[in-house]
């Protein structure tokens, strides 16, 4: 596909971010949960830190991790690394030890910004706190667009974590080309930064600091409570709210206006593929000025996004490549496939990431020569099924990698997960194969009781051969994600007694033996809905039952409806059995404490 503007230099971020502490420097330039700071501000701790790590002796070609919980000092830090020329590893704290300590060997940080004890994980590497010290501003190496800027690690098909080392040029392409598609709009933006520092979204999401945009970090209890969230957006008139379909599906309801507002959100959406029926709700909200919503496309290694497009129209796509990208379908042999017809992705340009830390035979498989350029430059295979469709946008199909097999037959995931999202009483599906044999799919219905399970079935088996239409149907209040807010397929709850399987109906609860009292039965009643559960008990644990933080926000939400409790999501967390937040929730509806 033909490059769609020009290309044209890009200042690096670091001289963008100077440039607008100069001209804004009494600006608000982070909203954290922690502390408020001004451009001058953060400009000051980001010397004071940079200083710090050049007495080390770090520069260019070194990396530099991050351990911090979420707050102002996100920002400080990755800017505080780049100012010292070298690139930022994120280790995030909510992440396992066992993996940060994978992460940490694989990544090699020659010392650690955090605001905890050093961790056992990183024996002998200098540990930095974030806060000023009255540190001197080293002298800033010129940049180089091939200068490394972060290691980002996603998950690996052998269970081990690689990691994606991007440049500073491709995340200055990256903010030149949010720019100019009008992604990022013109004049100063209020941005909540909801990301995980560790997943790729948060790079476009916090270096907006750099044009002098304004960022409010969110803490994780706003993020994840709906009405927390809403105030909080109001609080900071905030513009532009960055998040995953899943997060979004969970939130519409709380977030999502009725008629125009004053103050317009625009929500960027990306991370997995957008249903059909959420991209019709969008475009229609879109389209009575409710909300404005774009749909970014990108794998971590082209540095965050490679497609952009605003969410209109009747049906979900990617959109165009944004400028300077190249995107390529291609068959097998590396052949451009007839217009029109399925081929696999491939990306090039200068958001393209140098590799996966040690592991060249990896890199060499994923990266490799760009046949149709005469320099030498390189492509990325991202393993996605796209075909191009008569408007020049590209539409994706799935991945190449998540064929099975079903007695013999070969079956595409994806196939089976756009029939069940095509019935209007279904937002969201993910089909996996279970037992190697069983097709099960997990939904999401639309509204509060949803299709029956041979509603489901009949719907399914008029779009798809027998051999495809799932064997078990499991009702979900919103699909399990990963920390990076993607669906976790691994914490798929496995079919039980409560679930939507042919041929019966999800039992209603009868209060199964054990439970004391009307709160406890209640809250049973609760959790069997939004888990798909049924015969609940009071020793049960939340958690342990397939819960996570998307489910516990519809608790919380049915809570508040049915018996005028209003909690938030953290206190799921801090009282995970069924008995002791019956007891929570008692004490929160008579005033007192617990």
């Amino acid at each position: 596909m033909a490059e769609p503007r020009a290309s044209r230099p890009s200042p690096d971020p670091v001289d963008r971010f100077a440039r607008t502490v100069r001209a804004h420097p009494d600006r608000t330039a982070v909203i954290g949960p922690d502390v408020t700071l001004t451009f001058a501000e953060l400009d000051a701790r980001t010397a004071d830190l940079a200083g710090r790590l050049h007495g080390l002796g770090i520069g260019p070609g070194d990396r530099v991790g991050i351990g911090l919980a979420r707050g102002a000092d996100w920002v400080v830090a990755p800017l505080a690394v780049w100012r010292a020329g070298a690139a930022y590893v994120p280790l995030d704290p909510a992440h396992p030890e066992s993996r940060l300590a994978r992460v940490a060997a694989d990544a090699g940080p020659r010392a650690l910004v955090t605001d905890t004890a050093a961790p056992s994980w990183l024996p002998g590497v200098p540990i930095l706190a974030p806060g000023p010290t009255g540190a001197t501003a080293p002298p800033r190496p010129a940049p180089a667009a091939l200068d490394p800027a972060y290691v980002l690690h996603t998950s690996g098909s052998t269970g081990t974590p690689k990691g994606v080392e991007a440049c500073r040029g491709g995340v200055a392409a990256l903010i030149d080309a949010l720019e100019r598609t009008g992604v990022y709009a013109d004049g100063h933006r209020v941005v909540a930064w909801n990301a995980s520092i560790s997943f790729d979204a948060s790079v476009q999401q916090w270096v907006r600091v750099c044009r002098g945009d304004t960022l409010v970090v969110l803490a994780d209890a706003d993020r994840t409570d709906p009405h927390r969230l809403a105030a909080l957006l109001a609080e900071h008139r905030v513009t532009d709210l960055d998040l995953t379909p899943s997060h979004w599906a969970a939130l519409a309801p709380h977030l999502l206006p009725p008629a125009p507002p004053e103050r317009v959100l625009r929500l960027l959406i990306g991370g997995e593929p957008v249903p059909p029926r959420m991209w019709r709700e969008l475009a229609d909200a879109s389209a009575g000025r409710r909300i404005e919503a774009f749909n970014l496309y990108g794998p971590t290694e082209t540095t965050v996004d490679a497609t952009a497009c605003r969410i209109e129209g009747p049906g979900p796509h990617l959109g165009s490549p944004l400028p300077r990208v190249r995107a390529y379908i291609l068959d097998g042999a590396l052949r451009p496939a007839p217009a029109g017809t399925a081929g696999e992705l491939y990306l090039a340009g200068p958001g393209l990431a140098h590799g996966y830390t040690g592991r060249p035979a990896l890199t060499a498989e994923r990266f490799v020569a760009d046949p149709f350029a005469a320099d030498g430059t390189r492509m990325y295979r991202t393993g996605d099924e796209v075909r191009e469709r008569g408007d020049g946008t590209l539409e994706f199909l799935g991945r190449t990698d998540r064929q099975v097999k079903v007695r013999g037959h070969r079956v595409e995931l994806g196939e089976v997960e756009a029939a069940l999202c095509s019935h209007p009483g279904v937002t969201a599906a993910v089909a996996t194969l279970r037992r190697g044999t069983e097709l099960l799919a997990h939904y999401v219905p639309a509204g509060s009781t949803g299709p029956a399970p041979e509603e489901l079935r009949a719907h399914t088996a008029a779009a798809l051969p027998g051999y495809m239409v799932p064997a078990a149907f499991v009702a979900l209040d919103a699909l399990p994600t990963t920390v990076s807010g993607k669906v976790d397929v691994h914490a798929l709850p496995a079919p039980g007694p409560g679930t939507r399987r042919l041929g019966t109906q999800l039992p209603g609860h009868d209060g199964p033996d054990g439970l004391d009292g009307e709160i406890e039965e209640l809250i049973a009643a609760v959790w069997s809905e939004v888990l798909g559960r049924d015969g609940i008990r009071p020793d049960d644990d939340f958690f342990a039952l397939g819960g996570h933080s998307l489910v516990a926000l519809r608790v919380v939400s049915r809570l508040k409806k049915r018996i005028g409790v209003v909690m938030p999501t953290k206190d799921i967390y801090r009282h995970p059995r069924l008995r002791d937040l019956a007891g929570h929730a008692e004490s929160l509806r008579t005033g007192s404490t617990s």
